[in-house]
């Protein structure tokens, strides 16, 4: 009888940099450079695999197996290009930048109010830069909405000219969906599909099962305050499972 597929761990990131010392809230959305490299080191040092949503749809889909980690970074911001990629180069693995078109070159406008920070966005180069480095572009709306609470048109407008906005920019395919705050229903899931995405990711706990519902796969999500050992145990142990 063949054996059931491990479950596959998505991890989950917002910004890879210093926390400013202004903010005063969601402090936990900044991983520190030095932390992500430490944990980057380590999935290396266990024999795991580092990929991008696309490089682990096999594994998601439950057609192959493997000691691999997807490693998801959302909204699209600058300190991914400068601090995370050179990281995920040097151990030769590959990530998914999930990135918010009508934000490139700008900032947070959907939450730098409620945070008092304006945190850059990259711009259409350092997002086609990324690309040129050998991660993945995914898509995260144009405005960074909460999806539930738009019309059927506007629905089309964020998640399927996200879609064409990114293609445009990188030359390439964008088949990676995340949903904003992770707000999804019915209608949202089956937009999200009718836009041709092969994928799309939550903010549920938990590891991804493969074979699982691929329109509404659980993360890891990864915080500022998680030691080493905290890190291990909640992408590895099925803690977020538990919990999710």
């Amino acid at each position: 009888m063949r054996a059931m597929a491990a479950p596959v761990p998505i991890l989950m990131y917002h910004n890879i940099a210093p926390v400013p010392q202004e903010l005063a809230r969601w402090r936990s959305l900044y991983v520190h450079p030095r932390s992500f490299a430490r944990q980057m080191a380590l999935l290396k040092r266990l024999g795991y695999a580092g990929l991008s949503m696309s490089a682990a749809m096999p594994y998601l889909r439950g057609e192959r197996q493997g000691r691999v980690v997807a490693i998801t970074l959302d909204d699209g911001y600058a300190d991914n290009l400068t601090n995370a990629l050179p990281v995920l180069q040097r151990h030769g693995f590959s990530a998914t930048c999930y990135a918010v078109s009508g934000a490139l070159g700008r900032y947070n406008d959907w939450d730098d109010a409620k945070l008092g920070v304006r945190k850059p966005m990259m711009d259409a180069a350092q997002l086609r830069a990324w690309h040129a480095g050998g991660m993945e572009v995914g898509a995260h709306t144009r405005t960074h909405p909460r999806l539930r609470q738009c019309s059927d048109a506007q629905l089309r407008d964020e998640i399927t000219g996200n879609k064409h906005d990114l293609e445009d920019l990188t030359g390439a395919p964008v088949t990676q969906f995340c949903y904003p705050y992770g707000d999804h229903d019915d209608r949202v899931v089956a937009a999200t599909r009718e836009a041709g995405y092969a994928a799309a990711t939550t903010i549920r706990r938990g590891r991804a099962q493969a074979g699982g519902d691929l329109w509404r796969l659980p993360r890891v999500a990864v915080a500022r305050s998680h030691i080493l050992p905290q890190f291990a145990w909640r992408a590895f142990t099925g803690y977020e499972d538990r919990r999710g």
